[in-house]
């Protein structure tokens, strides 16, 4: 038989883009569909003003979603970000009474430490202690709102300088808010991690820790720094949501089920082991573009929770079943016998 009857046929260009798109290929068709139907919907929504507005009030969450789509890929939960937001939110404000000449860079750098902090103890307490990770930060979340609301009464003080408010609502290089260049920064951050050798360790802890420990990943450590990392990003989103929002007791509230949210519309299997972090970010901001586009029609906000739990069956029932058949495919041989 000759070459080139044995020889299989080059894919075709759209095969070999679905094939780079991966399992975010549908995210990315919703993204585009909403943005038309907002086009359609209000003619006005792109004028620069009200769109830079949009992705101001999205980026927190596309940031909360590269945290959250670390921690989930590794076969985790975590439910602390929310809180954490509010946390940080309400501690910078607090800070800036006490200190009100503190530069805005140092009060930045101490969210970051202190979300990084709480997203440590999560991990340890998870890994260490093998408590399941959604009940370590459901429990985390309860202790960070509890403390909030204790300190301030239910009424935070206070108020964020000008310049600690820039990141969330100020623009750079003209009009560009200064939230575009962050999450691109995230992205290409959480991009570059993600193909490095703790993307791959992350990758394969989540789809089988047993399989990853025999092969020398060190799980715990892993683990650890994907909550980590989480924390790290929910303290980055309060940096965002209180220069864009102002000081508030429920300044993160609903974002981690909104986070998750995203990440399983982002094509992230639940449980771990499969999912592309560009993804995630994208189904952030599809969500965030699909509320926009619900309120437009009129449809309460009081309905977002139901299209969230909507989206999440739907997103876990559809991959759930997909991952069903690969694992019919793997343990089949090319004759259709059983390995």
């Amino acid at each position: 038989m000759s070459t080139a009857a044995t020889a299989r046929p080059a894919p075709g260009t759209g095969r070999r883009l679905l094939t780079a798109l991966g399992t975010a290929t549908p995210v990315y068709v919703l993204l585009a569909t909403v943005l038309i139907a907002l086009a359609l919907t209000d003619p006005g929504f792109y004028e620069a003003d009200r769109f830079l507005a949009f992705v101001k009030r999205a980026a927190p969450l596309v940031i909360l979603a590269a945290g959250q789509y670390l921690v989930i890929v590794c076969g985790e939960f975590d439910l602390s970000v929310g809180a954490i937001v509010t946390a940080g939110v309400v501690v910078a404000a607090q800070l800036y009474a006490s200190f009100p000449a503190l530069h805005w860079l140092v009060a930045t750098l101490v969210l970051l430490a202190a979300g990084g902090a709480a997203g440590l103890v999560s991990g340890l307490v998870t890994t260490r202690l093998r408590v399941p990770s959604f009940i370590t930060t459901l429990g985390m979340m309860l202790i960070l709102e509890g403390a909030v609301f204790f300190w301030t009464g239910g009424s935070p003080q206070g108020a964020l300088p000008t310049a600690f408010r820039e990141l969330g609502r100020g623009t750079a290089f003209g009009r560009l808010p200064w939230a575009v260049p962050v999450c691109l920064a995230v992205g290409v951050g959480a991009y570059l991690l993600m193909r490095a050798d703790f993307g791959r360790t992350l990758l394969a802890t989540g789809d089988s820790e047993r399989a990853a420990h025999l092969s020398g990943v060190r799980v715990t450590r892993v683990r650890v720094t994907a909550f980590v990392l989480s924390g790290v990003a929910a303290g980055l989103a309060a940096v965002l949501v209180g220069g864009f929002s102002g000081v508030s007791a429920q300044a993160g509230q609903g974002y981690e089920f909104e986070a998750i949210t995203a990440v399983v519309l982002g094509g992230v299997l639940l449980g771990g082991g499969r999912g592309s972090v560009v993804g995630a970010m994208a189904g952030a901001f599809s969500l965030q573009a699909l509320f926009t586009l619900l309120n437009l029609r009129g449809v309460s906000g009081a309905l977002e929770s139901t299209v969230q739990g909507v989206i999440v069956i739907a997103a876990v029932g559809l991959g759930a079943a997909d991952y069903s058949r690969l694992r019919r495919r793997r343990t089949r041989s090319p004759e259709g016998t059983t390995r």
